[in-house]
């Protein structure tokens, strides 16, 4: 996503200068897994305190038994932040369908087919987001509506937002893409 400067100065009142080029890089359309040390700064500002352990698993792919968990711990707590979300009655079926959709996309995040889960997750988010804020967050200014408001969240925003709406990689970079995503919501 290309920012413009004033918008670059506002994610910057939050965020060091590296975050925002580690968001660039892992948001990068090419299909290249991004550096671990990209990784691991997201992981820090997603979770201080436990970003190494977490940015180890999401660089070394061979630690199953910890995406299982993470995928739990990820749908546990979406569900829960859905469920609890107060809403419009006009908006009751929007919310029993986000939360269907939900579940098929942690069934298919549990086969580890990344790539085919990239537009599900994206879209999902989205949707959770709009049940959460209403039409707020479909606002142009809603990215400092949310840095304002909750800084931890309107940095994860910024980050959601950075990401293409379709995929353009392969399984590892969507993993690791996933994962992030899926790390900060199972925390949050």
């Amino acid at each position: 996503m290309e920012r413009s400067a004033s918008k670059n100065d506002l994610i910057l009142q939050f965020v060091d200068e590296k975050v925002l080029q580690a968001f660039d890089a892992i948001a990068s359309r090419e299909d290249v897994v991004p550096q671990a040390q990209d990784v691991l700064t997201v992981t820090e500002i997603f979770c201080p305190g436990n970003s190494k352990n977490c940015g180890t698993f999401i660089i070394d792919a061979a630690e199953s038994e910890k995406e299982e968990h993470l995928t739990q711990s990820f749908h546990r707590n979406l569900k829960l932040l859905v469920e609890k979300t107060w809403i419009e009655a006009s908006d009751i079926t929007v919310k029993d369908q986000v939360l269907y959709r939900i579940d098929k996309l942690c069934e298919k995040l549990s086969a580890r087919d990344y790539a085919n889960c990239y537009r599900d997750f994206i879209a999902v988010l989205l949707d959770v987001v709009c049940l959460m804020f209403g039409s707020q967050a479909k606002k142009e200014d809603f990215a400092e509506y949310a840095l304002r408001i909750d800084p931890e969240f309107g940095i994860f925003w910024w980050y959601l937002h950075s990401l293409p709406k379709e995929r353009t990689w392969g399984n590892e970079k969507c993993r690791i893409v996933i994962l992030l995503g899926m790390y900060f919501l199972a925390n949050y």
